[in-house]
């Protein structure tokens, strides 16, 4: 396991997006940045322009492990309201496939029904898209394979969650230690 997508809509939270990139890449886990634009150059909620290394049309989910919803606005709307993207995250959520979702991205999972009975976090103010689930206030949250982060300053710690997840505890660890993560 380990082909992990991170969508970029326009307006999404740079560095929610590119922390979960640059951990997953450290440890060498495939990782590609998919836009749901039209064009694969999208802007960030703060004016900072990423290429992507693909639209989703060039996707191909049956080789795709993970799915990283990043927060940020208007990105999360731009997400919700790709209607490929969201057959996908149903898809990988009824087959228990990974589907993670920082800051105001969980709202996604929550309005589509994968949080109930679940364990989650969202950005403050968002806890009541969060439809069914259990709110907890911890930086990142993993319940099954649903993994929720809380905002922006929470990047490192849900990028570190999902490296916990394909890799194990030990290479969690041994990443924080390297970039000087305290915890």
């Amino acid at each position: 396991m380990g082909n992990v997508c991170v969508f970029f809509g326009t307006g999404f939270e740079e560095i929610e997006a590119l922390t979960v990139v640059d951990l997953l890449r450290r440890v060498d886990v495939d990782t590609e940045m998919v836009s749901v634009m039209e064009d694969k150059t999208v802007t960030g909620s703060h004016g900072i322009p990423v290429v992507t290394d693909r639209l989703i049309s060039e996707v191909d989910f049956d080789k795709t492990d993970v799915i990283v919803l990043p927060g940020g606005m208007p990105g999360t709307r731009k997400l919700e309201e790709c209607e490929a993207l969201m057959r996908q995250v149903d898809a990988f959520a009824a087959d228990g496939r990974l589907v993670c979702a920082i800051c105001a991205a969980p709202s996604i999972l929550g309005h589509r029904g994968h949080l109930k009975g679940k364990s989650a976090i969202a950005y403050p103010g968002f806890e009541k898209e969060l439809e069914g689930a259990k709110i907890v206030t911890e930086p990142a949250v993993t319940d099954g394979t649903i993994i929720t982060g809380r905002g922006m300053g929470c990047a490192v710690d849900f990028g570190l969650a999902i490296v916990e997840y394909l890799k194990g505890r030990k290479v969690r660890d041994e990443l924080a230690e390297k970039i000087v993560f305290n915890q």
